[in-house]
């Protein structure tokens, strides 16, 4: 017994596939924020935004937790908020790509928001 596929059966199975091999992708090259590769590795932060932004990892935490965490900020700026902004290195890519770097935002001596901010 021979097992045939349709022509539409193929372009589903190839369109899951590739869906497939691209979540793996992901997953491969986004890293896991780890203190020790931020503070020693900068050129690759790039690969821990994502994870420090979707889990929230810094929200609740003080100026004071940040620094011991990340370091120095790369720049501090105030107004009725402060932000530290960090350097993240920039990813890969086939195209020129802005600088890249990571917002915290404080309110209260408190992170209250996280996010990705471009040059």
């Amino acid at each position: 017994m021979r097992f045939k596929l349709k022509r539409n059966n193929k372009i589903g199975l190839f369109f899951f596939m590739a869906f497939v091999i691209s979540l793996t992708l992901i997953y491969v090259f986004e890293e896991q924020f780890d203190k020790n590769t931020w503070q020693t590795d900068p050129l690759t932060r790039y690969k821990m935004v994502d994870d420090i932004i979707e889990k929230r990892v810094f929200i609740g935490k003080t100026k004071q937790e940040i620094i011991s965490l990340l370091g120095e900020p790369y720049e501090i700026k105030s107004s009725e908020s402060n932000y530290f902004i960090y350097k993240v290195g920039t990813p890969p890519s086939f195209f020129k790509t802005k600088k890249q770097f990571l917002l915290i935002v404080f309110n209260n001596q408190e992170v209250v928001k996280v996010s990705q901010a471009e040059e």
